[in-house]
């Protein structure tokens, strides 16, 4: 349930301005997640989320892509709780997750570094991953593996 919800809120704060946590839990109940103050703080702290000035001069709350935190651990612990299966079609790693997983496990992907991924595309339980080239696709594989099987 705690990744669903933390799937919901980058969904939320992505295609919304939220610049409260108040305004973030009334958007989460509308969505059918029931949290308290606490559950949200310890999201934003999990999914390190900092508020950012937008275009309008107004102060939301955003994804952080600075690359000096540690987000390595996010996008395994992500991907370790997450993941269903992963297969292969060409340059196309096709990741399969719980139900409601699919957007954050893209994030973690997305702000992951890994060489050669070209982009994502997420879907509620499935997510495509772009290889720049087929050659590439076991190595990204053999990367994706040695974290689902790394130790919690």
């Amino acid at each position: 349930m705690r990744y669903m919800r933390q799937n919901k809120i980058i969904e939320i704060i992505e295609n919304n301005d939220v610049d409260t946590q108040d305004k973030l839990a009334s958007m989460l109940k509308d969505e059918g997640f029931e949290v308290t103050q606490a559950t949200i703080s310890r999201d934003i702290k999990e999914l390190q989320l900092v508020k950012a000035l937008s275009p309008d001069g107004k102060y939301r709350y955003t994804v952080n892509r600075s690359n000096d935190l540690p987000l390595k651990e996010r996008f395994e612990k992500i991907l370790k709780h997450t993941v269903v299966s992963i297969e292969s079609a060409e340059n196309i790693i096709v990741i399969k997750t719980l139900s409601g997983c699919g957007n954050a496990a893209g994030e973690a992907v997305d702000t992951s570094g890994i060489a050669h991924i070209v982009g994502t595309i997420a879907g509620d339980n499935t997510l495509f991953v772009a290889v720049d080239q087929k050659a590439n696709v076991p190595a990204i594989i053999q990367e994706f593996n040695r974290i689902l099987k790394g130790s919690d």
